[in-house]
């Protein structure tokens, strides 16, 4: 206890920017005494719990404005920072070939075990978020990279490490901007789009640039996101599968919506209205990389519906939506608050206060304990949409209760 209490002490008084000097008659003053019965060497015992505070803790508390409670207060342990992709590769071309490389010889089963590796973080993906992923998203990316520059293999076997390096840094790029992280998931996305190039899998290579300008869409470079998005497209068209073009498709209808402006939208409807055909050439004879196993009717449907609700048409986008999340599996939280915080926008447009704020509730309690940025910045887009209706008594407990938390 009394070395909570020391540590407590210290963090408070270095928040100030207080000297153990200032603080003691600070304290002196609090206790209303004449004199220095307490001078900064107390206050230094205080704070290495050499001594306890004891009969002077109140006056402590008084000092620093603080309640009493907030000096006994157990020390939390600190988060450990996120790592960064610098802290998992090296200083130079990660994707350079170490000149003597001394590894074993390794074959087409050891990219089988990484491929298995990579899908399987995907499925983690399905049901946490990037705050909890992105530390072995990492250590599997660092692995990988250390497999072809310090190994040795033919040709072919060399091609396929460098496939699964883009798409594990898809994945990587992914649960990284989940947490937060744009500048780590650029930089992923990029090493990706490297290693998918020199593999040359243009499809591949498609994807990580689709999924960089969707980042860049979301964060405030919507012209960068738009042209990235369309280059994607172009680039990879002739020799992307349906599924792939219909979600390269996806992504330009979306940069389109946000750019903003009425010839984007009607860009973005009809890129949707592509995406749908190109979707519909898919068969059971379809070759598709299992990366797109999640592309399907329903997305299409959850992007129209986004399209929509961005596009401020709400008869359109909550029916949508409310068939999406009637057959959308609830173990996905994170995508069952993302879906949902559109429906709850939707609803506000449509002069539906009360049922909007019904669903915001349902998006914090979802994302109470889900570590993603993107999850929390759709609540504060949905907090700030109910603004126009704080005197509706459902949407002003929302806000209240949201403001004290």
């Amino acid at each position: 206890m009394g070395s909570s209490i020391g540590a407590n002490i210290r963090r408070l008084r270095e928040e100030r920017g207080w000297s153990q000097a200032r603080l003691a008659r600070e304290v002196c003053r609090a206790a209303q005494v004449t004199g220095e019965p307490v001078g900064r060497q107390e206050i230094s015992r205080w704070e290495t719990g050499k001594r306890t505070p004891r009969e002077w803790l109140p006056f402590l508390a008084a000092a620093l404005g603080v309640p009493l409670e907030a000096l006994r207060e157990p020390q939390k342990p600190a988060e450990p920072p996120l790592p960064t992709l610098a802290d998992f590769l090296p200083e130079e071309d990660p994707l350079e070939p170490l000149s003597g490389r001394t590894g074993r010889r390794i074959g087409m089963g050891t990219v089988d075990e990484l491929q298995q590796r990579v899908h399987g973080l995907r499925l983690a993906d399905d049901v946490l978020a990037g705050g909890d992923l992105i530390r072995p998203a990492l250590r599997d990316l660092r692995r990988a990279v250390k497999l072809y520059r310090e190994n040795t293999y033919t040709s072919e076997v060399g091609r396929q490490l460098l496939r699964q390096i883009g798409e594990l840094a898809q994945i990587a790029g992914w649960i990284a901007s989940d947490a937060g992280q744009y500048e780590e998931a650029e930089s992923i996305y990029r090493l990706g789009i490297s290693a998918a190039r020199q593999a040359e899998d243009l499809t591949l290579a498609g994807n990580l640039a689709g999924s960089l300008a969707y980042q860049m869409s979301n964060t405030g470079r919507e012209a960068e996101g738009l042209t990235l998005a369309q280059t994607a497209f172009r680039d990879s068209e002739a020799e992307a599968p349906p599924k792939a073009r219909a979600l390269y498709l996806d992504r330009v209808a979306w940069a389109h919506t946000k750019a903003g402006g009425t010839e984007n939208g009607q860009q973005a409807m009809r890129a949707l209205g592509e995406a749908g055909q190109a979707l519909s050439e898919d068969s059971e004879g379809t070759e598709s990389p299992a990366y797109l196993y999640w592309v399907d009717a329903g997305e299409l449907r959850v992007m129209e519906s986004r399209v929509y609700t961005e596009l401020h048409r709400p008869l359109r986008a909550v029916p949508l939506l409310r068939d999406v999340l009637s057959e959308y599996d609830a173990t996905h939280t994170r995508e069952m608050a993302l879906y949902l915080s559109w429906l709850a926008v939707a609803l506000a447009d449509a002069n539906e206060p009360e049922e909007a704020a019904a669903v915001t509730e349902r998006v914090i309690s979802l994302g109470s304990d889900t570590p993603s940025e993107r999850v929390a910045e759709r609540v504060r887009v949905i907090l700030s949409r109910l603004q126009e209706y704080a005197d509706v008594p459902e949407v002003a407990a929302i806000l209240a209760e949201h403001q004290a938390a």
